[in-house]
């Protein structure tokens, strides 16, 4: 297979693709992993609508060819990134799971609304709501100032690179990478 390169530069090899793949075709028989399936494969009960809505986003952003199902392919290039990518290709996946629109920009409507659900999700206590949130990070990160008030893709990156509080929020880490190994370990 070669070496994938990552962050912890770990060789993949074909007995895990293998058993990647005899797991998912038990737990999708069809070959096609739908949202309730990614649901239950991870052990997300989503209690919420806020939660709800955040893991049809992340189920959406792994959805490359908006068919409205997983296949393998797109179900392993998801567990590659959670487990293995590079920061700068998790910001890009962030940036498309806050960017509900798909106009390539990021207005406040989308930050507020990811960084709500962020905050419920894991239970943030901060003296800040997620409007004084969303004004903190654009007010650190838009860098144009083009009257516009929307992040581009670039600044996003750049933004979040150049401050470790911004990082925390934007890149959506949720211990995804624990929670997918705990999650999946029980699969195998």
């Amino acid at each position: 297979m070669g070496q994938i390169q990552s962050d912890s530069d770990e060789e993949v090899d074909l007995a895990q693709i293998q058993t990647l793949y005899t797991v998912f075709m038990r737990e999708c028989p069809s070959g096609a992993l739908h949202l309730h399936e990614f649901r239950k494969i991870f052990g997300v009960q989503s209690t919420s609508e806020e939660e709800a809505l955040y893991i049809e986003s992340i189920f959406k952003s792994f959805d490359r060819n908006k068919d409205n199902v997983l296949d393998f392919m797109e179900f392993v290039a998801a567990v590659h990134l959670v487990l293995r990518g590079k920061l700068e290709d998790r910001l890009r996946w962030s940036f498309k799971v806050y960017d509900r629109d798909e106009d390539g920009k990021l207005d406040k409507d989308e930050v507020r609304h990811i960084i709500t659900i962020i905050c419920k999700i894991k239970k943030l206590n901060t003296d800040m709501t997620p409007s004084d949130v969303c004004d903190r990070i654009f007010e650190l990160v838009y860098q144009n100032k083009d009257g516009t008030c929307q992040i581009s893709l670039s600044e996003f990156i750049e933004g979040a690179q150049k401050d470790p509080w911004i990082m925390d929020l934007l890149k959506l880490d949720v211990d995804a990478s624990g929670w997918f190994r705990e999650k999946w370990k029980k699969k195998t």
